[in-house]
């Protein structure tokens, strides 16, 4: 039988505090809209072909792969975007701070991140969408 474990809680970030001085939320609601976005472009078919991942690096940090083909994006033209320098390891990051990396490649928005900064590339996906004129 498998025992559950109550969910570990952030106490300290080893002095680091985000890039707005204060611990990130989604309260702009971007996984939210990332769902949705999503759910938007399910059919019975492109789900089963493409999709949404999200991993983590080992720096640490976070990737988002997007996959935009047969979708209104695929084509679209995307500027990449940076923020801060990556970090190669924890005390680096708690030193140098709040880090991303976004750009569209072979047909899919790729980001990396810190790890506080999921939010972030969320933000710039969903930017990007908003701002692609609707067919």
């Amino acid at each position: 039988m498998l025992k559950s474990l109550p969910p570990k809680r952030i106490t300290s970030l080893g002095g680091r505090r985000a890039a707005s001085g204060s611990f990130p939320t989604m309260t702009d609601d971007s996984l939210n809209w990332l769902m949705q976005w999503y759910l938007g472009e399910c059919n019975t078919d492109w789900e089963h072909t493409y999709g949404v991942e999200i991993g983590t690096l080992d720096n640490p940090g976070w990737t988002l792969r997007i996959n935009l083909r047969e979708t209104m994006l695929e084509g679209r033209t995307f500027t990449r975007v940076t923020h801060g320098e990556p970090a190669s390891d924890l005390d680096e990051w708690r030193r140098t701070g709040s880090w991303w990396v976004a750009d569209v490649k072979d047909r899919a928005f790729e980001a990396s991140c810190g790890p506080l900064d999921l939010p972030a590339v969320i933000s710039v996906f969903r930017k990007w969408v908003q701002s692609v004129p609707q067919a």
